[in-house]
């Protein structure tokens, strides 16, 4: 291994990383308005100019990027080069109405090895540990980052397979796996699973789990520790920035410190969008600086979090991020999959043929693992002639989703009646 990710970063001082972060984001800036039309459109619509930003306060004078804005310019119209310098694309699940297609030159891969490489040191992984990367289909892309990065620290690994939980709990105890990385969500059904085998969380050689994908709060890190007799990390990700490893936690698990050398991140109030001062919750804003192919200005991650003021015991300069449950979009994430209703909406009315009953989308649980139940209401127009089997259709829906998310889903049909007393969540998301 070359110079160990966590040093390089630790020896670098507040002033000369904010000078670093200025040089690398001037550098973005003019990137994007040469190479990308989608940000040389923007640039030119707000009467701006890439030497205009001396200073990076002035970011706040960029617009915003979206997610629709990804969907819309799909697949290749955020690309800042030619294709023949991308050696690798991602596509992953989006939250519109096209996926999310990510491309990486080679120093992007490079760049992203340090970066996953960085939080998995700052979780204590180390060369001699192994590795297992346990995360669902709309996760795969992380797996393979993960498999780069424990690489690149010379760990061993056991890249992500999609086994049934009792077989990778088999494979953990004889593996003698001493890492696993996953969800939340997994890491409590593999508990739950694990109750019903015939050995015990004792006989595993576990000692350290990383979570990322979803919220992790005190309770849940404390009933994973208790039952797989480890240390828990958690870790911050985006598919569309695009992957895990953004931010981290130390070995002080105080707040997750984020790759501000690779970043730039705002929180900003989620309806003006005017920065908030340092320790209130906002909007996530995120900002890519050292990324060639798919570079992000003024990224709008939805997700809800504050800048915490205190430095970190651990001795990184690098800002740390407090994050809340909540989301300041529509987005719900399920496992690790951020799922928008437009993409509910999208698939019936494939399906329907542009039909657009009523219908409403419930989170359930079974086993600790988060499912869609999707009811739509059968009203005239599904009893048109177009339509002579309803179960078909219905099938149809189910594997169209499943296929597209990546997880569990349930349709069923019911009388318009049976959907009166949710009409204020029609066409949403409801975690139940």
């Amino acid at each position: 291994m070359n110079q160990h990710p966590l040093e390089k970063i630790r020896k670098i001082s507040r002033e000369d990383l904010e000078q670093l972060k200025l040089e690398r984001f001037q550098s973005t800036l003019n990137r994007v308005y040469q190479n990308v039309p989608f940000y040389h459109d923007r640039f030119k619509e707000f009467q701006l100019d890439p030497s205009d930003f001396t200073s990076l306060e002035h970011i706040r004078y960029l617009p915003f990027t979206t997610r629709k804005d990804l969907s819309n310019h799909y697949p290749y119209g955020m690309f800042a080069v030619p294709l023949r310098d991308i050696l690798r694309i991602h596509t992953s699940v989006g939250s519109g109405a096209n996926p999310t297609v990510v491309g990486y030159t080679s120093r992007d891969l490079a760049n992203w090895k340090e970066i996953v490489a960085r939080c998995l040191l700052a979780s204590e992984v180390r060369p001699n540990d192994i590795i297992q990367v346990v995360f669902d289909y709309g996760l795969a892309n992380w797996g393979r980052d993960f498999k780069d990065g424990a690489e690149t620290i010379e760990a061993s690994i056991i890249p992500m397979s999609y086994l049934p939980s009792d077989k990778q709990l088999l494979v953990m105890r004889d593996y003698r796996t001493s890492v696993l990385i996953t969800t939340p969500s997994l890491a409590l059904h593999l508990i739950s699973t694990l109750e019903g085998l015939e050995f015990s969380a004792a006989n595993l050689a576990l000692k350290k789990c990383l979570l990322l994908g979803e919220q992790l709060n005190d309770s849940v890190r404390a009933r994973i520790e208790d039952g797989l007799g480890v240390k828990v990390w958690g870790a911050y990700g985006l598919s569309e920035v695009p992957g895990p490893g953004i931010a981290f936690e130390c070995r002080e698990r105080q707040g997750f410190h984020v790759s501000e050398d690779h970043f730039i991140l705002e929180i900003v109030d989620p309806d003006s969008g005017e920065p908030l001062p340092q320790g209130e919750f906002g909007e996530l804003i995120l900002t890519t600086i050292t990324t060639k192919a798919f570079p992000l200005i003024r990224f709008r991650t939805g997700d809800k979090a504050r800048l915490l003021n205190s430095t970190c015991p651990c001795g990184l300069n690098l800002s740390r991020l407090e994050f809340l449950p909540e989301r300041t979009d529509e987005v719900v994430v399920i496992r690790g999959v951020k799922i928008h209703p437009v993409q509910i909406a999208t698939a019936i009315r494939k399906r329907l043929n542009g039909t657009n009953p009523a219908y409403v989308v419930f989170v359930t649980k079974e086993e600790f693992l988060e499912v869609i139940e999707l009811w739509i209401s059968v009203d005239d127009n599904l009893f048109s002639d177009k339509i002579k089997n309803l179960e078909m259709v219905c099938e149809t829906i189910k594997r169209d989703l499943q296929d597209t998310l990546g997880i569990g889903v349930k349709v069923k049909l019911v009388e318009p009646p049976t959907l009166e007393p949710y009409k204020e969540q029609l066409g949403k998301i409801v975690r139940g």
